[in-house]
């Protein structure tokens, strides 16, 4: 194999491929990178059996073949060439030529033809949404899965069509849940899939913020692929009944407050200089007429500060972990919220009318007064 292809170019594609590059494993090949310049494309794998990402990139093949090289040690080597040059890789067997101007590195490769192809999977149904929407929605909920693997079903999220013309996305940790929904331009019969968080961490940093390019995700029986641009990544589902989000978001409430998100978000960020990574101290909202007052109370000292706000129905004194606010928060665009209360041991939930819902639950706490 030789090609010859801009270092911008292959910046781009370790970049992209390496985020299928499993961080640990009992197979080496699986710690490299597959380039396949076997046909006309010059294209660029990486696959943990889980998560495998294919991406092709611009340049000129001279010799046609494939190899396997170790992700970690050919990345390093890439980000240390000169800028705005070409690069010319290129085999000789197993052993791998990499050129930049005067530069010359010698490293060992893998026979590329051990390497695990990404599995084709059915592509019958398909759904289309832009890099912009699909990025977006994932960011804004993606921070409310649980990194205990416990629970399988919570390491994911749950992708579902509804009503035929809607995309719902919901995680959920056990402490929170997080709920976006966009409508589609097209219409879809109705699914539910379960898609690992690893996955969908990776593909947010991979998409560009554009609302004119789309991304076609097919949803089939064992896997789900996204295609956009000239990168596709193809990943196991979760297998598995997801829980019932619909049973868990309430309408009910007894208290209900609009505030505005920047100043309340500020007050938390405020509150948390006196709090621990490893501290469960809570912060206690006492919301009256026209006031919402926080309180907080640690080791390390006290803050109390009182906002504005709009109410309707009863005061309530309610405590809740400030960092998963202020994460609910961070995920919301307008510039005020509603947040709506039932008892100081019920759930709270952050929500619009159809676009969002964030629900959060108390703690309890030892009154300061």
């Amino acid at each position: 194999m030789k090609v010859n292809i801009s270092k911008s170019n292959l910046i781009n594609a370790v970049n992209i491929a390496s985020k299928a590059v499993p961080a640990k494993t009992t197979l080496p090949i699986l710690e490299c990178i597959l380039i396949d310049a076997s046909t006309e494309k010059i294209k660029f794998m990486a696959n943990d059996e889980e998560l495998g990402i294919e991406t092709i990139q611009d340049g000129t093949i001279l010799e046609h073949g494939i190899i396997a090289i170790d992700a970690a040690i050919f990345g390093n080597i890439v980000r240390k060439l000169p800028d705005g040059m070409d690069v010319t890789l290129e085999t000789d067997g197993e052993q791998v030529t990499i050129r930049s101007g005067k530069i010359v590195f010698s490293i060992s490769g893998r026979d590329g033809s051990d390497f695990p192809y990404l599995p084709e999977i059915d592509r019958s149904y398909s759904i289309e949404v832009s890099e912009l929407t699909l990025r977006d929605i994932i960011t804004k909920t993606i921070f409310a899965i649980s990194t205990n693997d416990t629970n399988q079903l919570m390491t994911g999220e749950l992708f579902e069509i509804r009503n035929r013309e809607q995309l719902r996305v919901a995680a959920l940790d056990g402490h929170r849940i997080s709920v976006r929904s966009v409508e589609l331009k097209e219409s879809y019969e109705d699914r539910k899939v379960i898609i690992p968080g690893k996955t969908l961490t990776e593909i947010s940093k991979i998409l560009d913020p554009n609302p004119e390019e789309m991304v076609h995700v097919y949803l089939a029986d064992k896997h789900a692929m996204f295609q956009f641009g000239t990168t596709t990544v193809v990943t196991r589902l979760i297998e598995g009944t997801y829980f019932n989000v619909d049973q868990m978001i309430s309408g009910d409430y007894n208290t209900h407050v609009r505030i505005n998100r920047q100043a309340f978000l500020s007050c938390l960020d405020r509150a948390t200089l006196l709090v621990h990574e490893e501290d469960k101290k809570p912060i206690i909202l006492k919301i009256t007429d026209e006031s919402l007052e926080l309180r907080i109370r640690t080791a390390m000292g006290s803050m109390d500060e009182n906002l504005s706000i709009e109410k309707e129905g009863s005061d309530i004194v309610i405590g809740f972990n400030p960092r998963l606010l202020m994460d609910a928060l961070r995920a919301i665009d307008e510039d005020d919220v509603e947040v709506y209360f039932l008892s100081p041991r019920a759930p709270a939930f952050i929500r619009d009318e159809s676009t969002y819902c964030y629900l959060i639950l108390p703690v309890n706490f030892i009154s300061y007064d």
